[in-house]
């Protein structure tokens, strides 16, 4: 994936649609559009889409269990082997 980024406007999307779904599943890289010279959405290919979800969950995860962490809610490893030995008994 390269660094560039590229930014355009609502008007070039509306002419040329196909050309920027080309591009963005072509470079992986996101296409920022402009209204009125503000940024107003983002321009993504799917598998980039869902990387960026997939990466999301796992840091909303790691925020959790870090929390989890820091407040004392933690068992030992030896009482999770326990616990198991004594489901699978």
């Amino acid at each position: 994936m390269t660094s560039s980024l590229e930014i355009k406007s609502v008007h070039y999307l509306q002419q040329h649609p196909a050309d920027l779904v080309n591009q963005v599943n072509a470079t992986h890289c996101p296409i920022i559009i402009t209204q009125n010279g503000e940024p107003r959405a983002v321009l993504q290919d799917c598998e980039s889409y869902e990387n960026t979800r997939a990466a999301l969950a796992l840091l909303k995860l790691l925020a959790q269990a870090e929390g989890e962490v820091r407040n004392g809610l933690v068992t030992d490893q030896a009482q999770v082997f326990a616990n198991l030995e004594a489901l699978l008994s």
